[in-house]
Formats: structure tokens, C-alpha cells, sequence
């Protein structure tokens, strides 16, 4: 009988080396609990199944069928985040929430990535968007000291979690680390082709403008950032700003900034779009595009484009849990982090 190379997670002997991150654990989610409800937070808690799992391209979902009491199946879906539901909050009147909340990705799997992962997400009505790197900044600051530590490390990269964050834009970042001149080539997939090609990055025939972006992203700008102290990256395209508003002094760009440290993507935050067309017209692109790619689609949630139309105007971010608990405590892959990994 084959004997496995790695006892389950369950295992006694695997259960003492996890239990350091697994206390830290416990520690960060009542630290990062007790400073949003100094702030005037409302823990809220969101229904995981849903009509639509998130209209992104390239996330990919868990779908199961709801019966209906005559038998009849309905498509249902593990919703990718809690985005959805948190702003029909936000529509039906609540002004500052977050949520710890179970999402479901699949097809995504690695030291950094787990099928079931947890969700921060927090947002606050008549905010401006600048006030979620304060809580970025906070957040990374609650954590190291729940963690007893001074430092974030991830495979031998360090942050200082309670220096002040680095800002730069996505500009600024494609100019420094791969010479790419961004924004003379935002509506042309010829110019920033080539320009990829001339910093080393492969270049498929039928690679689209976003596919080039993200490559350059991955190869070029993240490793980049996060180091020595965390970095926020902001105004991205507004191709690529999913639910972000425009800025309003450049509407190229949008209000969307990314938290990273050690070379982590931690946190996806927003100036939050509330026009429901121009969503709308968002989601059918992405639509279009998972097709094109994947030969799928997923349905609009129709309920969340008519509380659109309602929500105020507000701020709100996504951060992955885990890896902040992993960066705390120098973890190496994330089932170090969680209780119950997924078989």
C-alpha cells in the first residue's frame, strides 16, 4: 500500500507545526474586528449562494443547482466575493460594514491561492477612496502587532508594516520597471505589443490589450512592489478598473488602487461606480471576453444593477485575509494559515 508523503492536515504531528499560525490567526481577525468597530463598523453577513458569482473574465466559479419545492433546478453559484451583496447594503441604507466573508474561486491553487479563501471586505458611504489606504495602512499595522511582529516576510522578501506606504501609479510603475510608456498606449494593443516585446515580455498573436497588461503586471511591475515597506498602486486604466469609478480630473484612469507587500497582491480598493448602464456595460465586455477565452458566461445579477441605481456614493476595499495572516507570520504556503483546507 502506497504510504502518502504528507500527513493530512489533520494529523497530530501537522497540527503542532501549524498551531503557531493558526493562533495568530485567531489573534489578527479579533484585532482587525475590534478596529473597524471603534470606527463605527457593522459586522454584516452575506448569503454565499448566489444568482451571479462576480462578472470578471478571468474568476472562475463553483456553480450547483437550487430546487425549487416542485423540483424544478434553478443555476446557482458560490459567489468570488462578497461585492454583490455588500452594496445592496449600502443601497438599502447602511453606511459603514465589512465582512469576513467564505469565497469560492475555482481553478486557483498554490502557495498564494486556495479554492476556499477569506474575504475582507469593508466600505464606507460618502467616502472618498483615498480613505481606504488609511485602512490599508492600519490594517497592516493591527496585524503585525497581533502577530508580535515588526516585519511582514514572504520567501525571503520584507515590509515594514508600520512605515508609511509607498504610492505609485500604474503609469509611474510600467515607466520604471519595464520602460512602457502606458498611457500613449491605452487605446492601441500594437503600440503596447511592442513596447512589451522590447522589455522581454512574450507577446502571444492573439493576446488582447488587457492579456499584455496583465503580463507586464506579473512580470515586470509586482515583484517590484511591496518591498522594504508596502506600496499602494493606483490609477489604473479604466479598462481595467472592473467596478471603479473614473477619476474625475482624468478619466483614463480610474479610482482603483492595489495594496501589495513583500511582492503580494493583499488588497483591491475602489471609488465605487454607482452608474448601473455603464456597469452594465462593463460586465458584457467581461462576458464577452470569458466566452472568447473560455467558451462560458455568467449570468448579470439584475438585482444588484437596479440597487446601483440607489447606492450612494462610497468607498470600499478587498482584501485577502490569509495572506495578510501569512505575510504576519511568515508562512510559506496559505494552508499554513488555514483550519480546514480543502482536501
Amino acid at each position: 500500500m502506497n504510504t502518502p508523503s504528507e500527513s493530512p492536515w489533520w494529523s497530530p504531528r501537522r497540527r503542532a507545526d501549524r498551531a503557531p499560525f493558526l493562533k495568530a490567526r485567531s489573534r489578527i481577525t479579533r484585532a482587525v474586528r475590534d478596529g473597524f468597530e471603534r470606527q463605527g463598523f457593522v459586522e454584516v453577513e452575506t448569503a454565499a449562494l448566489q444568482v451571479s458569482p462576480g462578472n470578471e473574465a478571468h474568476l472562475h466559479a463553483f456553480r450547483t443547482e437550487a430546487l425549487t419545492t416542485a423540483g424544478e433546478a434553478r443555476p446557482m453559484y458560490l459567489h468570488t466575493s462578497p461585492e454583490f451583496a455588500c452594496k445592496k447594503l449600502l443601497a438599502s441604507g447602511e453606511e459603514r460594514i465589512f465582512t469576513l466573508a467564505k469565497v469560492w474561486r475555482n481553478r486557483e491553487r498554490g502557495p498564494l491561492h486556495h479554492p476556499e479563501f477569506t474575504m475582507l471586505e469593508w466600505y464606507r458611504a460618502g467616502a472618498p477612496y483615498q480613505v481606504l489606504m488609511s485602512d490599508c495602512a492600519a490594517l497592516l499595522a493591527a496585524a503585525a502587532e497581533a502577530a508580535g511582529t515588526d516585519v511582514l516576510r514572504f520567501h525571503g522578501r520584507e515590509a515594514d508594516p508600520f512605515r508609511e506606504l509607498e504610492r505609485i501609479t500604474v503609469a509611474e510603475a510600467f515607466e520604471a520597471f519595464a520602460g512602457i510608456g502606458l498611457l500613449a498606449a491605452l487605446d492601441d494593443r500594437d503600440e503596447l505589443a511592442a513596447q512589451a516585446r522590447a522589455a522581454g515580455v512574450r507577446v502571444a498573436a492573439d493576446d488582447v490589450w488587457a492579456d499584455i497588461f496583465s503580463r507586464v503586471m506579473v512580470e515586470k511591475v509586482e515583484p517590484r512592489l511591496g518591498q522594504g515597506r508596502a506600496t499602494i498602486l493606483c490609477e489604473y486604466p479604466v479598462s481595467e478598473a472592473a467596478l471603479a469609478r473614473p477619476k474625475s480630473v482624468d478619466r483614463r484612469v480610474a479610482e482603483r488602487f492595489e495594496l501589495y507587500a513583500c511582492g503580494v497582491e493583499l488588497a483591491n480598493c475602489f471609488g465605487e461606480l454607482t452608474d448601473p448602464a455603464e456597469q452594465r456595460r462593463r460586465f458584457e465586455i467581461e462576458m464577452d471576453e470569458k466566452e472568447r477565452v473560455y467558451g462560458e458566461r455568467y449570468p448579470l445579477d439584475e438585482d444588484f444593477l437596479a440597487a446601483l441605481a440607489q447606492m450612494p456614493p462610497a468607498s470600499g476595499g478587498a482584501l485577502g485575509f490569509d495572506r495578510l495572516v501569512m505575510l504576519a507570520t511568515d508562512a510559506a504556503r496559505i494552508e499554513q494559515v488555514l483550519w480546514t483546507p480543502v482536501a
